[in-house]
């Protein structure tokens, strides 16, 4: 069955999702770098922040622009499975903890339910997807679905995006204990200045610094490259390779 998006719906971010998929990867790769080549390195996993939610909006356009959410799924499943291997290989999990894929699908299948709005989908799906990202251990569990979501909800105008993201990143950011150190730099005496550290101290925590992504979402890029459609997937399972082989000669 062919599912179309109405004429009168649009989106207020990006929909260059050929290079929000490039500059995700990149940032991904030096996340994953920073974990498994360079001991964890903090400023390596702080700039790998902006990856996600990148990849969250990219699910947002992809079923914007679609012709057929159940074809989209399916893909969206397929490179889930051919991942896990490389996965659990690069990063040493395990087949109980699911790669991106699952909470990317999960976020699809809620927004989907949304709006289609059969039989009460708009409430049970998204319900329903919450629930099961918490049952089968979702990569970034039930808050990378609810990120999904949000921003399909504020999908029109660029401060609804914006202050969904904000409030998320620091909802996010709560559970973290404050950094030390910023890309780097010793942040430790901000919190003692007045006003100045009560404003900034809350973003200090590593999850929060996901915002860095919002300029990225919102800024129409120009001449989005062409990128074949099995490529823009390859590209996940690949980089976990090339990291796996890169940490063996190293």
């Amino acid at each position: 069955m062919q599912y179309t998006v109405p004429a009168k719906r649009k989106l207020a971010g990006s929909d260059a999702t050929a290079w929000l998929k490039i500059i995700a990867l990149v940032f991904m790769f030096i996340d994953h770098s920073g974990k498994m080549l360079f001991n964890d390195a903090l400023w390596m996993r702080t700039l790998g922040r902006i990856a996600f939610p990148l990849y969250c909006w990219c699910i947002v356009v992809g079923f914007h622009y679609t012709r057929s959410v159940w074809k989209y799924a399916m893909r969206i499943l397929i490179v889930g499975i051919i991942s896990q291997y490389p996965y659990m290989l690069a990063l040493k999990h395990t087949w109980t903890d699911p790669n991106i894929f699952l909470t990317l699908l999960l976020g699809l299948c809620a927004i989907w339910g949304i709006r289609e709005k059969k039989y009460l989908s708009h409430i049970w799906a998204p319900a329903a997807a919450l629930t099961l990202a918490v049952v089968l251990g979702a990569n970034y569990g039930w808050r990378g679905v609810l990120l999904i979501i949000l921003f399909y909800a504020a999908q029109e105008t660029k401060a609804g995006l914006a202050a969904v993201f904000i409030a998320f990143c620091l909802f996010w950011g709560a559970n973290y204990s404050p950094m030390q150190t910023f890309l780097g730099i010793d942040v430790t005496g901000v919190r003692n200045v007045p006003v100045l550290g009560e404003l900034l101290l809350p973003w200090l925590r590593l999850q929060a610094l996901a915002v860095m992504a919002l300029p990225l979402i919102l800024i129409k890029l120009p001449g989005s490259p062409k990128m074949p459609l099995w490529l823009s997937y390859a590209i996940y399972p690949a980089h976990l390779l090339v990291l796996w082989a890169l940490e063996q000669v190293m």
